[in-house]
């Protein structure tokens, strides 16, 4: 044991002798003279220059916080339908940004950012200021009077002085004609682009869309979506019961966290981007089942003016908000005439209770049965209507 512990022998420096230094010189000289030595040197030089270089000029954003998600740990993969990975992969060389299995995340709140992507709308009124775009669009968001700076300054919804709530202004206007009426949300978007831009331009208006908070470029969509007439809302992950196996990512509501840090998650996630009418769930069986998240929920919630749709989790839960819950997942199975049967069975409710909704998930098999069913519907005596018309206190 003894040796075990025994401090090593300390070694004395000395200076070389006369002798030792000349023959020293004179062997530098020799290898210096060398041309393959000499071409080693110098190309070892330049890599050096290269890499303090990079160091000097390198990524701009390479001080910035990032948090890195597996898209895996944002999509419900366990006991998923087979094919979810697909509505999430990769697209081509065309979307190099995108990437199939992790993406960076800003920690940061968006606040005002120097470089802002422009879209041109069909239709859109020209002009900086322009609130307002014709053909069947909604209006732009944000709408005056309906954010202010929240902390770090990041623009959040609130109620405008006239007491006009975000769940009224940025919902789609719906006129009832007296029909059944059926509702369809398609969530999980902004995060495959060819999926999102599917359901944004080729479902009905009336069909409600719902973001990834998570999404990059995620107020385009939603720019995008309210131009082709779709009201939109933000998808907020919530702790699932087999939590943290089953991780929504880095912003989820946990049932157990103190009421100060879920409003303070909830912040981050709704200050993602503007023009959403309300929130809806991602995932969340923990979560809903406690009285006190909940009520931090709710309470967040109506300080905002904001709407809650979940997809049947919280249809036991109801809070002074306005309120839906779906009636039926209509693609837990993932096939065509799985995703067809449930369709029936919502027109089936509407008809029986007068109203009906469906939630489903980005799917491309999803998006075009959807799209299918929807064409003839009118012809079977029901009607589409957005999400927020079901919705009630």
């Amino acid at each position: 044991m003894a040796a075990m512990f025994s401090r090593k022998p300390a070694y004395a420096a000395s200076a070389p002798s006369p002798e030792v230094s000349g023959d020293l010189r004179a062997r530098l000289m020799v290898a210096v003279s060398n041309p393959y030595i000499a071409a080693s040197g110098a190309a070892l030089l330049f890599m050096l220059s290269l890499a303090g270089l990079v160091l000097v000029t390198g990524d701009p954003k390479a001080g910035a916080p990032v948090v890195r998600v597996e898209l895996t740990k944002i999509g419900a993969t366990r006991n998923a339908p087979e094919g979810w990975k697909e509505a999430l992969a990769e697209e081509g060389e065309h979307e190099a940004a995108f990437k199939p299995d992790t993406y960076d995340l800003s920690a940061k709140p968006i606040v005002d950012s120097p470089v802002e992507a422009s879209i041109s709308f069909p239709g859109a009124e020209e002009g900086p200021g322009a609130t307002h775009v014709v053909g069947g669009a909604l209006p732009q968001a944000p709408i005056a009077g309906l954010t202010a700076p929240g902390p770090g300054g990041a623009q959040l919804p609130i109620i405008a002085a006239n007491g006009r709530t975000p769940a009224e202004a940025y919902a789609r206007p719906f006129t009832a004609t007296g029909r059944p009426k059926v509702s369809v949300i398609i969530g999980g978007l902004g995060l495959n682009p060819q999926t999102t831009r599917a359901a944004i331009e080729t479902l009905p208006p009336e069909v409600t869309l719902s973001f990834a908070p998570y999404a990059e470029g995620l107020q385009g969509w939603i720019d995008l979506a309210r131009a082709n007439g779709h009201e939109v809302l933000l998808e907020t992950p919530m702790e699932p019961a087999d939590y943290p196996a089953n991780d929504p990512g880095p912003y989820t509501l946990i049932a157990a966290n103190r009421p100060e840090d879920t409003v303070r998650k909830l912040e981050w996630l709704m200050s993602r981007a503007t023009g959403y009418f309300g929130l809806s769930n991602y995932l969340g069986a923990r979560f809903v089942e406690s009285d006190a998240a909940m009520n931090t929920f709710n309470a967040a919630l109506k300080a905002r003016g904001l709407a809650f749709v979940d997809d049947g989790l919280a249809a036991r839960r109801g809070g002074a908000i306005p309120r839906a819950s779906a009636d039926k997942v209509i693609d837990d199975e993932l096939s065509a005439s799985a995703i067809d049967a449930q369709l029936r069975g919502l027109e089936m409710g509407a008809n029986a209770r007068g109203q009906a909704l469906g939630s489903g998930f980005a799917y491309p098999v999803t998006i075009n049965q959807v799209r299918a069913w929807a064409n003839g519907l009118s012809a079977r005596g029901l009607q589409l209507a957005p999400a927020s018309a079901l919705t009630r206190r």
